[in-house]
């Protein structure tokens, strides 16, 4: 298993789900990749809990903070200082929609938005450092920005995190690697032709899996659905775009790389 006790300052470090009914939801992601869920029973929680696989954290799960936000994963990106993020945020262009603010001694968070919508959170470690496992099966192992404007995007998050993006043409678009440390931390491509008119930018989540056919045959027996059936990348192996029965949309991969870990 690839294990992490922290991850870098810099880049993504934590997802969780916002959902419409966290109850049902945590039944359905146990089910799907065998998370174990809690629930904090401190009030100052306002019920969020994490999910674990193997006793490790991989995520959050808690109730949506307003009527109008939908059920939705966020990503998380480590800052070693969230307000001055914020700062650099609103300098390149971005939107800040929750200012920073402490989450007990947890750690410190803001929500903001790339210049064309892409919703993302800041987190700055405190008790909850992020990650104590990716990229194993089961767990978080990529983030992918579906972008109105990817050029625009791409000069935003140089700015805001020091990523340096590299666009590589391929046969049916263009895809831009976000690199950090000399490391892969996160993809971009403009938005798919075909999505509704006025969709803002937005971060899509994927879960590490050995079987994405299995993995799809398994969620939508439990009341899930499929956006983008599973499809094989050359070089990278073979994914689907999925959603949970509340709605939550978040990506299943199968990296040849955890197959030939396997």
């Amino acid at each position: 298993m690839a294990e992490t006790a922290t991850v870098a300052i810099g880049e993504p470090g934590w997802v969780d789900l916002g959902s419409s009914d966290p109850t049902a939801a945590r039944a359905f992601y146990a089910g799907v990749f065998g998370w174990d869920a809690n629930v904090s029973d401190d009030p100052a929680a306002g019920g969020y809990g994490m999910f674990t696989l193997g006793g490790k954290e991989v995520a959050g799960t808690g109730p949506l903070m307003s009527e109008q936000q939908p059920t939705s994963w966020t990503v998380y990106v480590l800052v070693d200082d969230a307000d001055a993020a914020t700062s650099k945020v609103k300098a390149a262009g971005g939107t800040v929609f929750a200012e920073p603010f402490d989450v007990m001694d947890a750690g410190r968070m803001a929500i903001v938005a790339d210049p064309s919508g892409g919703v993302l959170g800041l987190w700055q470690p405190g008790a909850h450092r992020g990650f104590e496992l990716k990229g194993a099966a089961g767990s978080f192992c990529w983030a992918e920005l579906n972008s109105n404007n990817i050029a625009k995007d791409s000069a935003f998050y140089a700015s805001v995190f020091g990523w340096d993006p590299k666009t590589t043409p391929t046969p049916t678009m263009e895809y831009t690697q976000f690199d950090h440390n000399g490391e892969a931390i996160a993809g971009g491509m403009a938005m798919a032709v075909g999505m509704p008119a006025g969709t803002p930018s937005f971060w899509l989540v994927y879960f590490a899996t050995h079987d994405v056919d299995a993995t799809v045959a398994k969620l939508t027996s439990l009341g899930g659905g499929v956006h983008h059936p599973p499809e094989d990348v050359p070089d990278v192996g073979r994914f689907a775009v999925v959603h949970d029965p509340q709605g939550g949309v978040f990506g299943l991969l199968q990296p040849n790389s955890l197959a030939a870990a396997s």
